[in-house]
């Protein structure tokens, strides 16, 4: 397995090691000890979910507020999704900027997206399943959202967003300068 660091810290893409022959394929989707490697600390997960989206589907972008704060490791079993991860840690260098990195069941990829990181995908094409694995249990109370294609993120989403399918939660999201439910980048949300 490579661990692929991004321009934003914590952010890495996972790409496989894939051991091929006439029979199919095989390869290691996780490693904890390598991953805990990589990010330079623990990491626990305790739930794994599943969703199918259509074409042109964006879903996002979605965080879990502190003491319920994620980390997701997204990986896609169908089709092609751009998974996107946002920080929005207030006082990072890198606060606002994303990562945009296609996944597929071809490229056999995934992304950790640490907590303090928003995250979204679009469907590439087709059907597209993506299962991803949490550190942390889904708390309804503690659901926050960006909207998707604030200006101030800016980000290419990869497909016409003009005929873009949302939910209308997303759709309403706040801007991430009107979103007062943020991270703090001088506290960590691993300790």
């Amino acid at each position: 397995m490579r661990y692929i660091h991004t321009k934003l810290d914590g952010v890495i893409i996972l790409e496989p090691d894939i051991k091929g022959d006439d029979r199919g394929y095989f390869y290691e989707v996780l490693r904890k000890d390598e991953l805990e490697a990589a990010l330079g600390h623990k990491c626990d997960f305790v739930q794994e979910n599943e969703s199918s989206s259509g074409s042109c589907v964006i879903r996002g972008l979605h965080f879990q507020r502190a003491p319920h704060a994620q980390s997701k490791l997204i990986r896609v079993t169908r089709g092609a999704i751009l998974d996107v991860a946002v920080d929005i840690r207030r006082g990072s260098a890198t606060f606002g900027q994303y990562v945009a990195v296609e996944l597929s069941d071809s490229n056999h990829r995934a992304l950790f997206v640490p907590r303090g990181f928003a995250h979204g995908f679009a469907v590439l094409r087709g059907e597209a399943r993506v299962v991803y694995k949490c550190d942390n249990y889904y708390a309804p109370e503690a659901e926050g959202s960006i909207r998707w294609n604030d200006p101030t993120i800016g980000i290419d989403w990869g497909i016409d967003t003009d005929n873009a399918v949302l939910s209308a939660k997303d759709m309403a999201a706040p801007t991430i300068e009107a979103c007062n439910e943020l991270f703090d980048n001088t506290i960590d949300y691993y300790a």
